[in-house]
């Protein structure tokens, strides 16, 4: 069963999806990147395997894994999950910060793919959400729209608790440490494919680069400009793999002034020049 809603007034669209076996990611469709959908997977079943960007996992019995945009994902038993994906203008993780106190933590964390292992009662009320989502598609009223907002944001509540509990950083480290680091990986998703210099990012939080780059060791993170150039490899690679665009194009689509630039940054980072990786 898939369940969608839209708001013609302000685009915003929210899809539910229970045991649909079409459930998947394009990734990068047509060399476009798509508009931002953020999609959360519940996994009630047996543990199964999941291919993100082309790449093999396994998703554990009774988790969640939460899933951004341009991610190309596909699942072994699509028709045994439950998803939920909404667009920015639907619900916007930034904007509403001060409700769910995750400031992106569980689509722009640094570690990836992120599975969130529930225990029995976790999925009992997982479950719950599920069975309210629903409810509240098949009522057609002016309430709608923010019925659905509330229990979606009660969803994204629940899982960034979980996913707190299970990351060993928010044991070790200070709440306003982890919050700069996920406000750079924020920054870093909206900007990374016209801003490479970690000046940018600094400035945009009121920091300076060494200050910004001394709390990311402090936590045991890779530096910000590490995580400037992984990002763009990344991306470099989605394009690649999905796409026929040249070197030529997608140097320019992620900010960089000449194809020779690209290529050796491309090389230095990836460890394999872009044709060769094609």
């Amino acid at each position: 069963m898939k369940f969608r809603f839209e708001d013609s007034a302000t685009n915003g669209q929210l899809i539910v999806s229970l045991h649909e076996a079409c459930l998947k990611g394009e990734g990068l469709l047509n060399g476009q990147p798509m508009e931002p959908v953020n999609t959360i997977v519940c996994n009630k079943g047996e543990a199964q395997q999941v291919w993100i960007d082309n790449i093999a996992y396994v998703m554990p019995a009774c988790s969640i894994l939460p899933l951004v945009a341009n991610q190309s994902f596909a699942f072994e038993r699509p028709e045994t999950l439950a998803a939920w994906q909404f667009n920015r203008d639907f619900y916007c993780i930034v904007d509403h910060d001060a409700e769910v106190g995750c400031v992106g933590f569980l689509f722009y964390g640094i570690r990836h793919p992120f599975f969130i292992t529930l225990t029995s009662a976790e999925m009992e009320g997982i479950t719950r959400l599920e069975h309210l989502c629903v409810e509240d598609m098949e009522v057609r009223d002016k309430m709608q729209g923010e019925m659905l907002r509330t229990v979606l944001k009660r969803l994204i509540i629940k899982v960034t608790r979980m996913a707190k509990r299970q990351s060993e950083h928010y044991e070790q480290f200070t709440e306003d440490r982890m919050d700069v680091i996920r406000k750079f990986n924020l920054l870093l998703e909206a900007h990374f494919r016209n801003r490479h210099d970690v000046q940018f990012y600094a400035q945009a939080m009121n920091k300076s680069p060494k200050t910004l780059t001394n709390i990311f060791g402090l936590c045991r993170y890779p530096s910000p400009s590490k995580l400037i150039q992984r990002r763009i490899v990344l991306e470099a690679k989605r394009y690649l793999q999905y796409t026929d665009k040249s070197a030529k194009e997608v140097a320019a689509a992620l900010g960089f002034s000449s194809t020779a630039h690209f290529s050796r940054f491309f090389k230095a980072n990836a460890g394999v020049n872009f044709s060769k990786f094609r």
